[in-house]
Parts: C-alpha cells; structure tokens; sequence
C-alpha cells in the first residue's frame, strides 16, 4: 500500500493551468492515483487538503464535498476513518466547519463535548440534535 501526501491530492483535483510545474504535478499525480494501486490516504492528509481547497484555492462547500466524495468512492483508496469522514461530511454539507465536523464525527463514543466555540460549533450542533452534545463550559 503507498500513502499519499496532502499534495498529491492537491495536484490530482485542482489543476493550476497557470504554473508549469503545477500541470506536470498533475499528471504525475494522475498516473500515481488511476494506477489501481492500493493507496491510503490518512486523516490528518484529509484535514490539510480540505484547509487547501477552502483556504487557498477558495473553493465552495459543495466543491470540497464533490471532491471528497470522488476521492471516498475509489475502491483502490483507503481512507483512514472511512466512516467518521462521511459523517462529517454529511455535517460539513449542512453548515458546520469540516474541521468541527470531523471532531464531532470523532467523538461519537463520548457521552459529550467540551468547547468555547459556543456560536458555529455548539449553536448548530445543537440545532442539528448531534450526539453527542457539545456544551460550552460556563
């Protein structure tokens, strides 16, 4: 099995046609992705990749969604934490944060969480009834 780096995958789904090394990266990264080998991509590369799309390339939620949908349906690719990672897409495709989804999507053996982002992270799990609650300590 062969790990990928966040920028393998940044190279593979956003093609930056305006840097020469940025298209020769792209196909590289195509060959290393289509060529059915068994690949893992970690959750920490998950998180990093999704700061990129958001951060730096700006892109929409539902872009972000679409890519890692794509990335979660390849049958060559393991994807650490498979099921939290779809959980807290599901979360992140109704509002919240993809990191503070990807935290409550991993806490789901906790009877509840603790945090002072009372406004995006315990406002709307609450509104949304996610298991467990997050409380804000007071």
């Amino acid at each position: 099995m062969i790990g990928l780096d966040t920028n393998i995958l940044a190279r593979y789904y956003i093609q930056d046609k305006s840097d020469c090394e940025a298209q020769k990266q792209h196909k590289l990264a195509k060959e290393v992705l289509e060529s059915g080998k068994p690949l893992m991509v970690c959750l920490t590369v998950i998180l990093e990749f999704e700061w990129i799309m958001r951060g730096y390339y700006h892109f929409k939620t539902t872009e972000i969604s679409s890519v890692f949908r794509h990335l979660l349906s390849l049958p060559h690719i393991t994807i650490e934490n498979h099921t939290i990672i779809l959980k807290a897409l599901s979360n992140f495709e109704n509002g919240f944060d993809f990191a503070d989804s990807l935290h409550h999507a991993s806490y789901k053996e906790c009877e509840q969480i603790v945090s002072f982002d009372d406004k995006k992270f315990s406002r709307r799990s609450k509104r949304f009834g996610l298991m467990p609650p997050v409380i804000v300590p007071k």
